[in-house]
């Protein structure tokens, strides 16, 4: 559960490489030098990049700055999930884009990557086309056509910080290590009664100490997370055109009125509107 170091390897002769990667049931918390852009598709999703922990739904589209530390994106999705990963070399700063004026608005644009940047809208739409176009390009091509993806990022007005402090590995090293023990212990029991007390301990924290770590570090409280990740889970059980009522049960609510009314609070309906909403759109 401790954070890796990730090492890729690139083929002779290419500033980037771009892959489909699935480990869906891996608990991938790494980091490594080369900047990323992933593409994630699936109903809903954690993102957990730096110490920013949110859920997306539908799709998003991230760059994520060298040694920023981050989760695999399809942790525990069990709907369909499909990803684009695009890594450039450690060097790809430096010597590509330092030197070249030009390239002076791409150099601001990756320079701040360390925050993690959510991106949206028509810069998602234009960006994802391009990164399924480029996969089938030349070695020159595909360049020119990243190039070109970094550029409509670098001008974009549709994008999102999702840290507002520097969270690279060099502040993690000491301190995160215990996330993966807390994801694995809240996915385990999220649908019973997960004890706050039992995590702590596991984790070799006094409960009170926990708290504020677990407020740090994620902006929440653990019993807000705990229902925060409730609900995702219950989305995806109603998108599996499950009972609403079957379904506050199965995630661990044991009032239907409490269930109903947090589901709004959080998704902005009600679970049966949600429900009528996306089964109506899959069955259209």
């Amino acid at each position: 559960m401790k954070i890796q170091k990730e090492i890729i390897d690139f083929e002779e002769g290419k500033s980037f490489k771009l892959f489909s990667p699935s480990l869906k049931n891996c608990f991938f918390w790494h980091y490594h030098p080369e900047i990323e852009l992933v593409y994630v598709e699936a109903c809903n999703g954690i993102r957990h990049v730096g110490k920013n922990i949110s859920d997306f739904k539908d799709s998003d589209l991230l760059l994520i700055g060298s040694n920023v530390p981050h989760l695999n994106f399809d942790y525990r999705i069990q709907t369909e999930c499909r990803q684009l990963v695009l890594q450039m070399r450690e060097n790809f700063l430096q010597e590509l884009i330092f030197p070249v004026p030009e390239f002076d608005s791409i150099k601001k644009l990756l320079e701040r990557s360390y925050l993690g940047l959510s991106f949206s809208g028509e810069t998602k739409a234009k960006v994802v086309e391009k990164l399924h176009d480029i996969r089938d390009k030349n070695s020159f091509d595909s360049f020119m056509g990243l190039v070109e993806i970094l550029q409509i990022l670098a001008h974009s007005n549709e994008v999102k910080e999702l840290n507002n402090e520097d969270t690279r590995i060099k502040w993690f090293l000491n301190d995160k290590i215990r996330m993966g023990t807390i994801y694995d212990y809240i996915h385990e029991n999220y649908d019973k009664n997960p004890n706050v007390n039992v995590i702590a301990e596991n984790v070799n924290l006094s409960t009170p100490a926990f708290c504020r770590y677990f407020k740090k570090q994620t902006n929440m409280t653990f019993t807000d997370f705990v229902n925060n990740y409730r609900i995702n889970q219950a989305k995806l059980l109603l998108l599996q055109n499950s009972c609403v009522t079957e379904v506050c049960f199965q995630v661990g609510f044991e009032s239907l009125s409490y269930f109903n009314k947090l589901f709004k609070k959080y998704i902005g309906e009600t679970p049966s509107a949600f429900k009528k909403k996306h089964l109506s759109k899959v069955e259209g």
